[in-house]
């Protein structure tokens, strides 16, 4: 695969490139320190702008394309919470955010007399199996069925991912 062809979003890259300076100027204990904030990277929803998301595949027919929720990556007493539970958390999450939506998405007036359930930018909650995975750099994605939406959320955190 070339180099051209793999999806880092631009806030990962910049993250990455600013934690190589500080890494060749740290002492050892700095670097140790920068080397596990650099583990604790996630896919940010926020920072993606519209080149990355274009970059995406694009969901057909009544699909969404959903980031999981990677939660915090640390707590509020500002202890990390190490990397195999956050990938942990993030695996079985049950909210996510919407990146797009298909074509089709919602079109069915019978089965959705009342309009769409969420749109594009919402926080999401989702049954916990629900869609299929795929992984691309900085994280993991979700499609799902239209159906497949339980309940849209202002902030993700009110769920407890635990």
């Amino acid at each position: 695969m070339s180099e051209s062809s793999v999806f880092v979003p631009k806030h990962i890259r910049e993250e990455q490139a600013r934690d190589a300076v500080a890494a060749a100027a740290a002492t050892a204990e700095e670097k140790k320190a920068v080397d596990l904030k650099d583990a604790y990277s996630r896919l940010d929803p926020e920072k993606l702008d519209q080149d990355e998301i274009d970059r995406l595949p694009t969901p057909s027919g009544w699909r969404i394309m959903v980031l999981p929720y990677a939660g915090k990556k640390q707590t509020d007493g500002g202890i990390y919470i190490p990397e195999q539970v956050q990938e942990q958390n993030s695996r079985t999450t049950v909210v996510g955010y919407v990146v797009s939506m298909g074509s089709d998405a919602y079109a069915d007036k019978a089965k959705f007399p009342t309009g769409p359930w969420c749109k594009k930018g919402d926080w999401i909650v989702f049954g916990r199996y629900a869609g299929a995975r795929f992984k691309i750099d900085g994280g993991e994605l979700r499609l799902l069925n239209d159906d497949e939406i339980l309940a849209v959320l202002s902030d993700p955190d009110a769920i407890s991912h635990v």
